[in-house]
């Protein structure tokens, strides 16, 4: 072939891009969605986590993105593990030319890896290289980071360590909680794969970007244990574990000899003499609660097997607590 000097462009598919799918909470079902709606492209198959017991009745439950592919009609697999000869086989069978990866929860090998051949592509709820791991939307928050967002990475065996090809980002408000920012991520993952997939079928190249080796952070697996408040911290940092930690595993403290879950609280810059966990007042607006630095108002809060409601409510129902002398959270 003749060289002439110019920048050689990709050939546009003819034939759909084999897509195989592997996700498993509902995070993952909007990206599955957008590979369902990309022109050109064919969803082979999808892989998601065995079912596990949830529940009170510990009952099997299927993976929200199990239950979105056999409603759109896809085949679905769910290995326990992508090392074993039979499950690499069964995807192999499946000829796929491209693996899309969101919150699978699997460690991919690299025989996988290497199997389509456009590679593994990452959906990654962060700004990489901050937050590789397991929890990025609420280490974001908890960190109190003014900004966070989705990157479209090319899948390496290390941990989320692959060039990104495509990213945005987006602010994390002021009263944003893991839910809310889970759902708005979510949503703009499913538009960057959108936009990756659209690209590679009209044969247009995705420029990688190498992660810098500078402000590596790691969003480790949320254990509920990090869930009790610690009112040696500072007020604005417990508002933004409660924030965080809202709908999983929801921020708790114990009041007067009873558990609460607390879902809703904000930080008051006022100086106290107070010790940490001692109530500072009974405001008809919440609880106020001395800390490390300034004063928490509990707003919202849940009692064991009972409903959220308003810390007011709570309090109606407890007339004598604030007579008790010596009140304190812990």
């Amino acid at each position: 072939q003749r060289r002439t000097g110019r920048r050689r462009r990709l050939i546009p598919m003819t034939l759909p891009v084999r897509v195989a799918f592997a996700g498993t909470p509902e995070f993952a079902v909007p990206c599955l969605h957008a590979c369902l709606a990309a022109t050109g492209v064919e969803v082979v198959v999808v892989c998601t986590q065995p079912d596990r017991a949830a529940g009170r009745g510990r009952r099997l439950a299927a993976s929200p993105v199990k239950q979105a592919a056999l409603a759109a009609g896809l085949t679905v697999e769910q290995p326990d593990s992508l090392r074993t000869r039979e499950a690499r086989e069964r995807l192999a069978a499946c000829r796929p030319d491209l693996l899309v990866v969101v919150a699978y929860g699997l460690i991919l090998p690299k025989t996988v890896l290497a199997m389509p051949r456009h590679g593994c592509w990452n959906v990654h709820a962060s700004l990489l290289p901050r937050w590789r791991g397991a929890a990025p939307i609420q280490c974001a928050i908890l960190a109190g980071d003014a900004e966070t967002g989705v990157g479209l990475m090319q899948m390496e065996a290390g941990l989320d360590t692959g060039p990104v090809l495509l990213e945005r980002s987006t602010p994390i408000g002021p009263a944003e909680t893991g839910g809310s920012l889970h759902d708005r991520l979510a949503a703009l993952g499913a538009e960057v794969l959108a936009e990756g997939l659209a690209r590679l079928v009209r044969g247009e190249a995705l420029p990688a970007r190498a992660q810098a080796e500078a402000g590596v952070t790691y969003a480790h697996k949320l254990d509920k244990a990090e869930a009790r408040i610690d009112w040696t911290q500072p007020a604005v940092a417990i508002e933004r574990l409660v924030r965080a930690f809202d709908p999983w595993p929801v921020a708790e403290t114990i009041v007067a000899g009873e558990r609460l879950r607390v879902w809703a609280a904000s930080a008051r810059p006022a100086s106290s003499v107070h010790k940490p966990g001692e109530i500072v007042a009974f405001a008809a607006e919440g609880l106020d609660i001395a800390t490390g630095d300034g004063v928490l108002r509990l707003l919202e809060i849940q009692r064991d097997g009972g409903r959220r409601m308003p810390v007011r409510d709570w309090l109606n129902a407890r007339p004598a607590l604030a007579a008790e002398p010596g009140v304190s959270a812990r």
